[in-house]
C-alpha cells in the first residue's frame, strides 16, 4: 500500500509537482491514447487536480483504490479522455458535489451523472430533460423553439424518425450516447446553431385545445377527463407512442360509455 507523498509523488526539494498530482502520466504524453484520441494538455492538468482534491478529501479510502502507480497512470487516462471538452469551472464544481455527498471517490459515470445534474451554468438541460424535448419535436424539428441547440443536434445525430418511433428502451440509450458527444464539442467551443422557429410554431398546440373543447361539449363531458382521452393527440403523427395513447384512450372511452371513435 502506498503512502500520500508516494502517490502524490514530490520530487526533491519535498514540494508537490506542479502538475498538482505527479509524475504519473495522464496517458501517453503528447501521443494518441490506446483509443486512437490525444489527450489535450490542459485536460491532464484538470484531471491531476481532481485526483489532488480526491486524495485530499477521501484520504485512505481513495489510497486504497490504487496499489501501483500503473494503476494511477490507467486510471487517469480513462478520466482525461472521459472529461475531455468540460470546462474548469465545471469540473471543480462536480468536485465540491462529490465532497457534498459522496463518501467514496466516485465512477467516472457517476461523476459525469454530476456534471449533467448541476448543468454547469451554460444553460445546457439535462439528458432528461432534452430526451423529452427532442421526442416533443421530433415531428417538426425545423420549426420548433429548441431551448438549446445541444438538445436539436443530439435529437438529429440520434434520428428523428427512431425518436417518433422507437419505444423508450431502445432509442433512450442512443439519445444519451450522442448528448454527451454533442455536449463535450458545445463545452470546447464549437458553435451549433439551431434553426429558427416560425412565428405560426403555436398553431399546432391552439388546434389540439380546439380538437379538445370541442369533443367535450359534443359528448357531455367535462374538459379534464376530455383533455385525458386526447392528450395522444399532443405526440408526434405516426409516432408508436401516439398510437399506443390513442389505444388506450380509446378503450377508457369505451369504459366511460363513449359511442365513439376517437380520432387519428
Amino acid at each position: 500500500m502506498k503512502t500520500p507523498a508516494e502517490i502524490l509523488a514530490r520530487n526533491a526539494n519535498g514540494l508537490q509537482q506542479p502538475s498538482w498530482i505527479s509524475k504519473t502520466p495522464t496517458g501517453n504524453s503528447g501521443q494518441p491514447s490506446g483509443s486512437g484520441r490525444q489527450i489535450g494538455v490542459e485536460t491532464k492538468a484538470m484531471v491531476n487536480m481532481i485526483f489532488a482534491r480526491f486524495m485530499a478529501i477521501y484520504g485512505h479510502k481513495f489510497k486504497s483504490c490504487f496499489e501501483t502507480e500503473d494503476e494511477i497512470r490507467i486510471a487517469k487516462r480513462e478520466w482525461a479522455l472521459s472529461l475531455s471538452g468540460f470546462s474548469e469551472a465545471q469540473l471543480v464544481a462536480a468536485v465540491d458535489r462529490c465532497k457534498e455527498t459522496l463518501a467514496w471517490m466516485p465512477s467516472i459515470s457517476e461523476f459525469l451523472a454530476i456534471i449533467d445534474q448541476l448543468d454547469g451554468g451554460d444553460g445546457v438541460p439535462t439528458v432528461w430533460d432534452a430526451y423529452v424535448e427532442a421526442c416533443r419535436y421530433a415531428g417538426q424539428p425545423t420549426t420548433a423553439n429548441w431551448s438549446h441547440p445541444v438538445v436539436y443536434h443530439a435529437g438529429k445525430e440520434t434520428e428523428w424518425f427512431r425518436l417518433r418511433t422507437q419505444e423508450e428502451r431502445e432509442v433512450f440509450p442512443v439519445f444519451r450516447y450522442h448528448y454527451d458527444m454533442v455536449k463535450r464539442r458545445f463545452h470546447s467551443g464549437e458553435p451549433l446553431e439551431k434553426p429558427s422557429a416560425r412565428a405560426l410554431e403555436d398553431k399546432r398546440e391552439l388546434t389540439v385545445c380546439d380538437v379538445v373543447k370541442a369533443f367535450g361539449d359534443s359528448n357531455n363531458i367535462s374538459q379534464e377527463v376530455a383533455a385525458s382521452l386526447l392528450y395522444y393527440l399532443t405526440k408526434p403523427e405516426g409516432s408508436r407512442s401516439r398510437a399506443n395513447y390513442r389505444h388506450k384512450s380509446q378503450q377508457k372511452a369505451d369504459e366511460l360509455g363513449l359511442s365513439v371513435k376517437l380520432p387519428d
